[in-house]
């Protein structure tokens, strides 16, 4: 990547020769070219920095107080990798979740705009106190991912905004902060009730923190999963991988008094939302019998361990259409099982996963299918 200060060489994380997805883009580019001649002296954020791009530059540059923010604990670690190839020490910046508490004072505030506009309202909530009148505040994003809901919403939480002009179908926002600007209550977390017929989520409370997938709502092909759930008693380990909310794994642990389940995900929005939702539904006298990690999938998942394991894949990474996240996950999930085993997977129909299910496991069994998905279910022999 380019920058008015030097070339640095970025990757993503897991890091794999055969990805040639790149760790940055055109939006990265135009804020790091707009920020040469910025002062940043002072303490310096950077929202929403995807694998480390913008921290990297500004931490080689020799930024002030950098502070990174991140909902992604893959991102987290690109930043880490990233840092060390350009030679920079580790402990020059902090790195931060989305559920740390933020600096309490922010000089210049980069806001790489993220997928869910809900993650945006959360994050800009959280930072606004640390705002000041002179706080330097630019956000970055593909022309795409930017539209006047965007805009309204740096309005609405901190100012006056105005964009810049597109460049290589990136674009700037500018914001002027307004310390006396009335802000409404953040909406973050949010609970609601699911319907009745979903199987053992039938009427269950799930909480959703900003950014988790389907947030406001469940989605389709979790519904579906939740109608066609195994039926199984005993102690099974049941693991809830890339588990969002938490409701598949919860709803196993009700509907098998004696299982212990694991949930697992690389958002720590989503482990939030998942401790959240277990606790709610299965309440405190159940909470020894439940795992939440952080983390690369089941990566350092002992081997032959759970008995089942229950995945939703997701079928891109931030805009980008792949299926590298579902292959690592089944191939990881088939190490982590025991033998006997079984993963119950729930996929759009068009994906194709029963081929690689065959591939990996040797079988591939329809439990369930619609117009639009499928249950699928493979068995560790």
């Amino acid at each position: 990547m380019s920058t008015p200060w030097g070339e640095y060489d970025l990757t993503r994380f897991p890091e794999d020769p055969r990805d040639q997805l790149r760790a940055w883009d055109a939006a990265d580019e135009y804020l790091l070219r707009h920020l040469e001649g910025t002062d940043l002296s002072g303490s310096v954020v950077a929202l929403g920095d995807r694998w480390g791009a913008l921290t990297t530059a500004l931490a080689a540059r020799g930024a002030g107080s950098l502070t990174q923010i991140s909902e992604s604990f893959l991102g987290q670690e690109a930043t880490r990798a990233n840092l060390a190839r350009a030679g920079v020490a580790a402990d020059s910046v902090t790195l931060l979740s989305t559920h740390d508490e933020p600096p309490a004072r922010v000089d210049v505030l980069l806001v790489r705009v993220p997928k869910s506009l809900a993650l945006l309202e959360d994050q800009l909530h959280r930072l606004a106190p640390g705002v000041h009148a002179g706080t330097v505040v630019v956000g970055t994003g593909m022309v795409k991912d930017i539209h006047t809901s965007t805009l309204n919403l740096f309005e609405r939480l901190l100012g006056p905004t105005k964009t810049s002009l597109a460049e290589k179908k990136a674009r700037l926002i500018f914001c002027e902060p307004d310390p006396a600007l009335a802000r409404p209550r953040n909406p973050w977390p949010l609970t609601y009730s699911l319907e009745m017929g979903i199987g053992p989520a039938s009427g269950l409370a799930v909480t959703n923190y900003a950014g988790v997938f389907c947030a406001d709502r469940l989605d389709i092909g979790t519904r579906f999963l939740l109608q066609h759930m195994p039926a199984r008693t005993g102690p099974d380990r049941v693991v809830d991988l890339g588990c969002g909310n938490g409701i598949v794994g919860t709803a196993a642990a009700l509907a098998n008094p004696e299982a212990k389940v694991v949930f697992t995900d690389e958002s720590h929005q989503a482990i939030a939302s998942a401790r959240a939702t277990f606790r709610l539904c299965a309440g405190a006298a159940r909470e020894a019998d439940a795992e939440f990690r952080l983390g690369d999938g089941l990566s350092g998942f002992p081997p032959g361990s759970a008995d089942l394991v229950l995945n939703n894949p997701p079928f891109h990474t931030h805009q980008a259409t792949t299926d590298r996240t579902s292959t690592r996950m089944f191939t990881d999930a088939r190490e982590a099982l025991r033998p006997g085993g079984e993963l119950w997977v729930v996929g759009n129909r068009h994906l194709g996963y029963h081929l690689k299910l065959e591939r990996l496991f040797g079988n591939s069994e329809l439990v369930a299918s619609d117009p639009k998905f499928v249950v699928l279910r493979a068995v560790k022999r």
